[in-house]
């Protein structure tokens, strides 16, 4: 073979072996911030390791408010997102944060209390008028006041409640996540708005009891969202997506449809992928 020949052809190979070194490789981290909620009732102590099995990702969780989640999108902290505020997760859409959102489960919203029950409250069914009696009897409440889901959902009330607590001696705000900020009302015998996951799975450790429940307005979906990677190029959009295929799928909603069945004798979160929001609770 002539000396050019060899030459040219060694070249085009570390041309090609150094370019291919060089090509970036596909990031195998995703970060996920999510609400506290999925944290505290272990379910994702139970599915992320069957994800990280299946694809070879690594999630880094996150768990804070949702608010704070979403919060964390809007800045391209986050490739993906777990959450529960409806309101807030549209305007995120609506501003060109997110390029997905699907529906994954729900569960409902719970006033707890201690089983004193001091506004005598215990088993009614509109959780509005639970409100109205907690601020006439001057019941110390326990507000997460962290604009986390759950605090969304709990000023929602109170306003519909025709009712600002602010500055008020009996209600008072931990800033805390929502497994927390049961710990603090069990200890201090206040009332408090929680999710029916994180309630059951810390059930056995509280001085809690569910004074209100069922009501329509205490239903609490969650969705996945995909963070938009035209606003933040670093976004593993890969990753995200991956992520957010696993949460709706038949495999991942199997699980959660007996997650907590066995330990608590109830479901923590019931899967939804596929539902449309308005039909729920029907």
């Amino acid at each position: 073979m002539p000396r050019a020949i060899v030459i040219g052809t060694l070249w085009a190979a570390i041309f090609t072996v150094t370019a291919w070194s060089a090509a970036p490789a596909q990031p195998k981290n995703i970060i996920l911030s999510t609400t506290t909620s999925t944290q505290d009732s272990g379910l994702l102590d139970a599915l992320i390791p069957i994800f990280e099995k299946k694809t070879g990702y690594f999630v880094k969780t996150i768990a804070v408010g949702s608010g704070q989640a979403m919060a964390m999108g809007q800045k391209g902290e986050a490739d993906v997102l777990l959450v529960h505020s409806p309101t807030v997760e549209k305007k995120f859409m609506a501003e060109g944060f997110g390029i997905a959102r699907r529906l994954v489960m729900h569960n409902g919203y719970l006033l707890t209390g201690p089983s004193e029950d001091p506004a005598k409250i215990r088993g009614m069914r509109s959780v509005v008028e639970g409100f109205k009696k907690i601020a006439s009897a001057k019941a110390l409440f326990l507000s997460r006041g962290d604009n986390s889901g759950t605090h969304a959902k709990e000023k929602s009330i109170w306003m519909t409640a025709g009712i600002n607590p602010e500055k008020q001696r009996w209600y008072q705000q931990t800033g805390l996540g929502m497994g927390q900020t049961l710990n603090v009302a069990s200890e201090k015998k206040g009332s408090t708005l929680a999710d029916r996951g994180t309630y059951l799975a810390l059930k056995k450790n509280l001085n809690l009891g569910i004074l209100v429940a069922g009501d329509p307005i205490l239903l609490n979906p969650y969705h996945v969202v995909e963070v938009n990677p035209a606003k933040w190029p670093k976004v593993n959009v890969a990753g995200a997506k991956a992520f957010a295929d696993f949460m709706v799928s038949k495999e991942t909603q199997d699980i959660i449809r007996t997650f907590g069945l066995e330990k608590f004798g109830s479901p923590l979160f019931f899967p939804d992928a596929g539902k449309k929001e308005e039909d729920l609770g029907k």
